[in-house]
């Protein structure tokens, strides 16, 4: 299977993410996408054919295989990593419609006209909410997976020996894994990759709620602030303006005689 389309979408994202993004990002890149291509392949691709049961009875190794491991550790990682990265595609998606946005507004009004979007790939309004469903969709496949995993698979790990006594086994039959140890090994490692990466995706959610809290209270007190200067500023002027109207000299009016009938 040819992973470059996931790595060209992890770094397209990359310019677009904070500091925990970039770190998650280069966490999955190398962690977990390099080590499955490069070496967890290689471990599990003779899974099936060194399966060894101790009885040549037709159909029970197949049955035994079936019934302990119903799905392969490393079509479940494939799967998990292609769901995992497709929720980036969404905010290139997003930032891509800014952008097609922009470009027709420029043709429509002209190079002189104002922008839509001071940047397109700044995550404000939609952006900002397309940014945090990802991170979050991100993190709940990942716990899914890993919920999975532990179903499937008790305490993440595989015995050397298994007991099958499934039909068409005679009775109870002894059946081996191939390598076991190296293929916990290498559970171990998916699986704390997988937790670090939940971890960074709740550090980046948490940063991005707390920061746009912290900016509506800025916002909330300047326009306070903004407000009681007006309110002095009205103050002072009502202020001069009634200065000037005592300063102004004073008309006394003589009521007109009136005559005496």
């Amino acid at each position: 299977m040819n992973w470059g389309v996931f790595q060209g979408l992890l770094s397209g994202t990359n310019h677009f993410s904070t500091a925990f993004g970039r770190i998650w990002m280069s966490v999955v890149f190398v962690f977990r996408l390099l080590v499955y291509v490069v070496a967890a392949e290689r471990v599990w691709e003779d899974e099936q054919g060194e399966f060894d049961c101790n009885t040549k009875q037709p159909g029970c190794t197949n049955v035994c295989y079936d019934y302990y491991f119903p799905v392969s550790h490393i079509r479940l990682w494939a799967l998990q990593l292609i769901l995992v990265t497709c929720p980036s595609l969404l905010v290139l998606l997003h930032v891509a419609y800014r952008e097609d946005r922009e470009r027709k507004h420029r043709q429509k009004q002209g190079e002189d006209s104002g922008r839509l979007y001071l940047d397109t790939g700044k995550k404000r309004g939609g952006l900002w909410w397309t940014y945090l469903i990802s991170l979050i969709a991100k993190a709940l496949v990942d716990s899914v997976f890993l919920y999975i995993f532990h179903h499937i698979y008790k305490d993440y790990s595989l015995p050397s020996i298994v007991k099958c006594t499934l039909p068409p086994c005679p009775n109870i039959v002894d059946c081996f894994i191939s390598r076991p140890t190296e293929k916990n090994i290498f559970t171990l490692f998916m699986v704390v990759t997988t937790v670090v990466c939940i971890l960074l995706n709740l550090c980046e959610i948490g940063y991005l709620v707390s920061k746009r809290c912290r900016e509506c209270l800025i916002q909330r007190n300047q326009s306070k602030v903004i407000a009681y200067l007006q309110k002095q500023e009205i103050f002072h002027v009502n202020n001069k303006v009634n200065e000037q109207i005592d300063l102004m000299p004073q008309i006394h009016v003589t009521p007109p005689e009136t005559k005496l009938k």
